[in-house]
Formats: structure tokens, sequence, C-alpha cells
């Protein structure tokens, strides 16, 4: 793991520690994303696609989430519509070995660095809604 962590992994895809179970973790971002006009797309329970393959892991939810005010500014534009295949923005929740729940998303500010002026700005401004959201819905009661 710590390997892991040196090369950067970390930075592309950042984790937080949630301090509630994985159930309630899910209920409180689908709050907090929907409080903040996004929408939850779907829902992905990938242990039970992988039960269904003979695979027995840990759980993890994905929640694929938009909001029509950061992908429409991409959508709209054919040059821009390449970055479709990372929409939408996706939060991760899984268990680990360890017992604990976990939240992980994809950093797509530092992706935005290679992009041109307009994907750069929506990007960012769609990664730091999306770290309010998991940041507001993992505080502590």
């Amino acid at each position: 793991m710590d390997a892991l962590k040196n090369n950067g992994i970390y930075s592309i895809f950042p984790e937080s520690e949630s301090s509630y179970d994985l159930d309630t973790t899910v209920n409180k971002l689908v709050a907090e994303i929907e409080a903040r006009s996004w929408n939850v797309s779907f829902t992905h329970d990938l242990q039970q696609t992988m039960k269904k393959h003979g695979k027995d892991v840990l759980p993890v939810k994905v929640l694929a989430i938009c909001h029509p005010s950061h992908s429409g500014q991409i959508l709209e534009k054919d040059h821009e519509r390449v970055i479709s295949c990372m929409m939408p923005c996706r939060i991760s929740i899984y268990k680990k070995s360890d017992g604990k729940t976990y939240v992980s998303r994809m950093n797509p500010a530092m992706m935005s660095q290679v992009m041109d002026p307009l994907t750069a700005q929506v990007m960012q401004g769609a990664a730091a809604d999306v770290e309010e959201i998991i940041q507001s819905a993992l505080k502590a009661e």
C-alpha cells in the first residue's frame, strides 16, 4: 500500500475514511448530492455484480452523479464531447479488510491541466463541488 501512496495514485484518486458504515455513508452522500442540486444517475453495486460472476468481494457501491450546468457545457460543444467517457462523475464507497468504510473519487482537477480552458474550468468546478459534497457528508454529527 505504501508503494501505491508513493507513486501518486492517491493524488489521482483521493480517498477519505468515513466514520459511518457503508449504507449510512451512501445515504449521507445521496442526501448531500441532492441538496446541492446534483443528480444520482445510477448506483452500481459492484459486490452484487461480482457475486453474479462467482466472485466474493467486500462491499463496493459507485454513485454516478451529474450536474446539468457542468455537463451541459461539455456536451453542447462537439470538440468537448471527447471527454464524455469521463462522465458522469463517480464517487466510490467501499469497505476494506480493516472493516472501515472509505470514499474515493477521481481528481478531475488534476486531469484538467492538459485540457482546453473551457473544459479545465468545468472540470475544476465539478471537482470542487464533489469535494464539498464528500466533506460535508463525512463530517461527524
